[in-house]
């Protein structure tokens, strides 16, 4: 048989083939298109759920109330007497006897310590042969003059009576200049007495620092001295005693830093705490605050006493106490949370990225909806705003704000009213 006798069957099986492969792309294309309908579902109702939802996005509000606004600053120190003095020697010297120690009372004038009053003692005693001495030169030196002038006054009336042929005149001369010697010796032995009694007293004076008093009256806080222990006061300042004069009055210094010094001023009232008392709180009175500052580690301050009262003495010095000084107080004040201050809406299209997309662009939008989707921002250059609710949408408000104490701040003469909800805080809602 041959081969032309079996044409017409490939021509079948060709065509069935062809037949075949159109209809499979019909089919393709018909499933690709119910595809691409399911995704635009899905996108769709996404969209128009998370758009829908009145819960999806919420905000936090809080009311403005009317109080009393009080701004403090804060400030740490250490508690010093009023007048505190330390007690040194003048003198050198081996201390003899300590009559003090620590908390003991004293009064302006007490005996506190002595020295060994030996070296002391001789000085003086050195002085005293001194005066004597010189005092018995005066009466040596008078004696003279007394005769010095005797034998001026006889040789004048010589001369007188003899009309001036004796004495010589070189005697006369000679009397003359004995005479204004013995004057001069009379008052160097005069200026002598007075060195020695100066030295006299000067040493009688050592003898009296050798005891060492109390300047002040008041009471011991430290005693840095015992019995045994060499003084050497020419070499450097020794402190033996520290006193304070009167613990019922202490001083709180503080450092206020240069950010809060300007409305830190003398008069303002203060509180503090310390940690030896941590249920009570004491009193205090800005009476200074200082000019010089200081530099900790690059943090400048501004040293500041306040005066405290201490009646019952529980305060002790050098306790720490940290300080809160009062400032400002404004009486019926509009106050809104600072949080309300900082508060922004967020973008209505930033937070739901599906809708930029290919699929989000081809949704059609929900009607009136497109003033919503934008966000909402405040005016430049109009001051501090708040946000406020107006059916269910943020709408800024431009306020005036005033003090501030880092928690609520006060508004001044603007439209937001006592009551009204400030916006605070953004909340999403669990779907």
């Amino acid at each position: 048989m041959s081969t032309k006798e079996f044409a017409p069957i490939d021509n079948v099986r060709e065509t069935l083939q062809n037949s075949q492969s159109r209809g499979v792309r019909p089919r393709r294309r018909t499933v690709a298109v119910i595809a691409f309908a399911v995704l635009l579902l899905i996108a769709g109702y996404v969209w128009l759920r998370g758009n829908g939802d009145p819960h999806k996005t919420h905000y936090l509000n809080q009311k403005a109330t009317r109080g009393t606004l009080v701004v403090k600053v804060t400030a740490t120190g250490n508690l010093e007497p009023t007048n505190q003095v330390e007690v040194g020697s003048e003198m050198s010297g081996t201390i003899a006897t300590v009559y003090v120690d620590d908390n003991d009372r004293v009064t302006k004038g007490q005996a506190l310590a002595v020295l060994d009053l030996t070296n002391f003692k001789n000085a003086v005693a050195r002085s005293q042969a001194a005066v004597a001495v010189a005092k018995a030169s005066l009466q040596q030196t008078q004696a003279t003059i007394e005769e010095a002038g005797s034998k001026l006054a006889r040789y004048r009336e010589v001369f007188h009576l003899s009309g001036g042929k004796v004495p010589s005149k070189t005697e006369m001369e000679a009397a003359e200049a004995e005479f204004a010697r013995a004057e001069a010796n009379v008052a160097s032995a005069r200026a002598n007495i007075a060195e020695a009694e100066a030295t006299l007293n000067s040493d009688q004076t050592d003898l009296d620092k050798a005891t060492i008093r109390s300047p002040i009256d008041g009471v011991v806080l430290e005693r840095s001295v015992d019995p045994g222990q060499a003084v050497a006061a020419s070499l450097q300042a020794v402190t033996l005693f520290t006193l304070a004069e009167d613990l019922s009055q202490m001083e709180l210094e503080v450092d206020v830093d240069e950010a809060d010094v300007g409305q830190v001023k003398t008069g303002l009232k203060a509180s503090f705490t310390v940690d030896a008392w941590p249920e009570r709180t004491f009193k205090a009175t800005i009476t200074r605050v200082g000019l010089n500052a200081s530099d900790g580690d690059g943090v400048i301050s501004y040293p500041t006493v306040l005066q405290v009262a201490n009646d019952d003495l529980s305060l002790r010095p050098g306790m720490t106490g940290i300080a809160e000084i009062t400032t400002i107080t404004r009486e019926n004040a509009l106050l809104v949370p600072n949080a309300a201050l900082r508060f922004s809406p967020p973008a209505q299209t930033a937070n739901k990225t599906s809708r930029s997309s290919l699929l989000g662009s081809l949704m059609p939008r929900p009607p009136g909806r497109g003033q919503q989707d934008k966000p909402q921002t405040a005016a430049k250059d109009s001051g501090q705003t708040v946000w406020i609710l107006r059916e269910g949408q943020a709408v800024p408000l431009q306020v005036t704000t005033g003090t501030s104490n880092g928690q609520v701040t006060e508004i001044l003469g603007d439209p937001l009213q006592e009551d009204m909800e400030v916006i605070t805080e953004t909340a999403s809602a669990q779907s």
